[in-house]
C-alpha cells in the first residue's frame, strides 16, 4: 500500500511539475508578447507624435552608447572587437552656419513715403535738410481679379460701302469660348497644387473676398484643359529623366472617386527622380510590376534605386530575362530608420550601428560639398567607405549568429531588413552615379502628401493622370527656384502657337534658362 501511496503521490508531483513549467513558460511567452506589443505601441505614438527627424548629433550618439542595454539573450556577451570603438565615438563635424537672409528682401518694390515736419510744411525757407531716418515695414496687398478687355475695331475700306468689314482675328487660347485668362488658370493651379488648396475652398474664398463666382465643376475642367495643353511638356520632361542610366523610383497611395458607387478605391502616383535633373509623376490604379514596365522604356539599361517593395525585385527579373542590363539599388535610409526605431531596446548596439552610419552619410556629405564627379565619389567610396560597410556587416551577422535578439522584436526586425538588402544597399560603391539613400525622390513626393490631407482624393481614375502631369511641372519648378505662378502664366499664352518643335523650349529647365539670357543681355 506504502508503494502505491508512494507512486501515486510521485505521479501528482510530476503533473504539478509539468503543470508549473507549462505555466511558467507561457508567462515567459505572454511577457515577451507584452514587451513585443508596448515595443509596437511605443514605436506607433512615436510615428504620429513623435519628431519625425532621424538626425541625431553626436551628443545624443554617446549618450545612447553610454546607457545600459535592457537584459536579454546571451545580453552579456561580447559581439566583437568592433564594439569596442562604440566607447570612444568620435565627434561627427557640423555643417558651417549658413548666412542669414535679410529679413526684408532687398527685390521688392519699393512704396515710399515722406513725413515732413509740420513746422517745415509752415515755413520751408526757414529749414535746411540735413539728413534723413528711414524706417522700412514688409506690406503685402491682396491679389485682384480683373476684366481683360479686347477691343478689335471693325473697318470697312472708304468709297467701297457694300464689301464686307475686316477685324483682326482673336489670338488663340487655352480654353477657346472660356473666360478664364492665363494669369487666373496660373493662379488656380497654383493654389490647388503648390498650395493645396482644393476647389472647394478656392471657391468660397472667391466668393467671399472678391464677389467672383466660381463653381468648382468649371474650375475642375479648367484643370483637365490645363494638363492637356502641358502634356508635350510632360512628355519632354519624361525623355530627359529617363534617357540617363539611373532613376530613382517610388511611389505614393492616394484614393480616387470611383464615379457611379460614391466610394473610392486606392490608386498611386509613381515617382522617378533622375538626381541633378527634373522629378516625373506617373498615375497608376495599382501598385503592380506592370506598372513599371509601363514607367521604365524598354530601352533603359542602368541602376534604378527603391525600396524592398518586391514589385521591384520581379520588373528587374523579367526586364534581364528580355536581355536588359538592370541592376536595382537599395536605400541606406531605409535601413538606418530600422535600427533608429528599435534604439530604445538596445541602447548601445542601435547606437553604434547608428554611428557607423552617420559615418557613411559625413563621407557623403563631404562629397556633394566638394561637388565630386561620379569618378571621384568611385574612389573615395572604395577607400573610405567600403570598410565601413564590411564593419557593419560582420557585426549584423555576428548578431544574428549569436541570436542576440529575438527574430520578432525590433532590432531583430532590422537586422534581418539589413541583411536581406544588403546586396542591393551595397551598389553605390561601385557606382559613382548612385546615391547612398532614395531620399531625393522621397522629398519629391512630399507635396503629394501634404496635398492629399486637404484635398483627400482625386475626383476619378482620369484626374489622377491629370494631377500627374501637373504635379511634375510644379516641382520641375520648385527644384529651380522658378515662380510658378510666373512660369504658367507664360507659358499658358505661348502654348497655343507652339509646334511639337518648339514645346521643348518650353519646359521649365528651358525657360529658365531663357530668363537667365534675358536678364544677363538686358544688364
Amino acid at each position: 500500500m506504502n508503494d502505491e501511496r508512494e507512486a501515486k503521490l510521485l505521479l501528482q508531483l510530476k503533473e504539478k511539475d509539468a503543470q508549473v513549467e507549462s505555466l511558467t513558460n507561457q508567462l515567459a511567452r505572454a511577457e515577451q508578447e507584452i514587451k513585443l506589443l508596448r515595443r509596437k505601441m511605443d514605436a506607433l505614438l512615436q510615428r504620429l507624435f513623435g519628431a519625425k527627424s532621424e538626425q541625431i548629433d553626436s551628443t545624443q550618439l554617446l549618450l545612447l552608447l553610454q546607457e545600459e542595454e535592457a537584459p536579454g539573450p546571451a545580453a552579456g556577451k561580447e559581439s566583437g572587437p568592433e564594439l569596442s570603438e562604440a566607447l570612444t565615438p568620435r565627434p561627427l563635424r557640423k555643417s558651417p552656419p549658413q548666412k542669414a537672409k535679410p529679413r526684408i528682401p532687398e527685390n521688392l518694390p519699393v512704396v515710399e513715403e515722406v513725413l515732413e515736419p509740420a513746422a517745415v510744411k509752415a515755413a520751408p525757407e526757414q529749414w535746411r535738410r540735413i539728413g534723413e531716418e528711414v524706417t522700412e515695414l514688409l506690406d503685402y496687398e491682396p491679389g485682384r481679379f480683373l476684366r481683360r478687355r479686347t477691343v478689335r475695331p471693325k473697318y470697312i475700306r472708304r468709297g467701297d460701302l457694300d464689301a464686307a468689314p475686316i477685324i483682326a482675328p482673336l489670338p488663340d487660347r487655352i480654353l477657346a469660348g472660356g473666360i478664364a485668362a492665363p494669369g487666373l488658370l496660373a493662379q488656380i493651379v497654383v493654389s490647388k497644387f503648390c498650395d493645396h488648396l482644393p476647389l472647394y475652398r478656392q471657391q468660397y474664398i472667391y466668393d467671399s473676398r472678391f464677389g467672383v463666382e466660381l463653381p468648382r465643376q468649371t474650375m475642375a475642367r479648367w484643370m483637365g484643359e490645363v494638363a492637356h495643353w502641358l502634356k508635350p511638356i510632360y512628355q519632354a520632361i519624361r525623355e530627359q529623366v529617363m534617357s540617363g542610366r539611373y532613376v530613382q523610383i517610388d511611389e505614393t497611395p492616394i484614393r480616387y472617386l470611383e464615379p457611379g458607387r460614391g466610394e473610392t478605391k486606392l490608386g498611386y502616383l509613381w515617382t522617378c527622380c533622375r538626381p541633378g535633373h527634373d522629378v516625373i509623376f506617373h498615375w497608376h490604379t495599382s501598385r503592380s510590376a506592370q506598372c513599371l514596365e509601363k514607367i521604365v522604356p524598354v530601352a533603359f539599361n542602368g541602376f534604378v534605386q527603391c525600396d524592398g517593395y518586391k514589385a521591384y525585385g520581379a520588373f528587374a527579373r523579367a526586364r534581364r530575362e528580355q536581355g536588359n542590363k538592370l541592376t536595382l539599388a537599395g536605400c541606406m535610409a531605409h535601413v538606418r530608420r530600422e535600427f533608429f526605431e528599435a534604439r530604445a531596446e538596445a541602447p548601445q548596439v542601435a547606437g553604434w550601428l547608428l554611428y557607423q552610419f552617420a559615418l557613411l552619410y559625413k563621407i557623403e556629405e563631404r562629397l556633394r560639398q566638394a561637388r565630386a564627379g561620379p569618378a571621384l565619389r568611385e574612389a573615395v567610396r572604395a577607400a573610405e567607405s567600403r570598410m565601413i560597410h564590411q564593419r557593419i556587416q560582420r557585426a549584423l551577422l555576428r548578431f544574428k549568429q549569436n541570436k542576440r535578439f529575438l527574430p520578432q522584436s525590433g532590432l531583430g526586425r532590422a537586422i534581418d531588413y539589413a541583411l536581406g538588402r544588403w546586396s542591393p544597399v551595397s551598389v553605390y560603391l561601385s557606382s559613382g552615379l548612385v546615391e547612398i539613400d532614395n531620399n531625393l525622390v522621397e522629398n519629391a513626393i512630399r507635396p503629394t502628401a501634404l496635398g492629399k490631407k486637404n484635398w483627400l482624393f482625386f475626383g476619378e481614375a482620369q484626374a489622377g493622370e491629370r494631377g500627374a502631369i501637373i504635379y511634375t511641372i510644379i516641382e520641375s519648378c520648385r527644384r529651380r527656384g522658378i515662380d510658378p505662378y510666373r512660369y504658367l502664366r507664360d507659358v499658358l499664352e505661348r502654348l497655343p502657337q507652339a509646334t511639337n518643335w518648339t514645346v521643348k523650349e518650353l519646359t521649365p529647365e528651358a525657360w529658365a534658362r531663357a530668363q537667365t539670357q534675358a536678364g544677363k543681355a538686358a544688364a
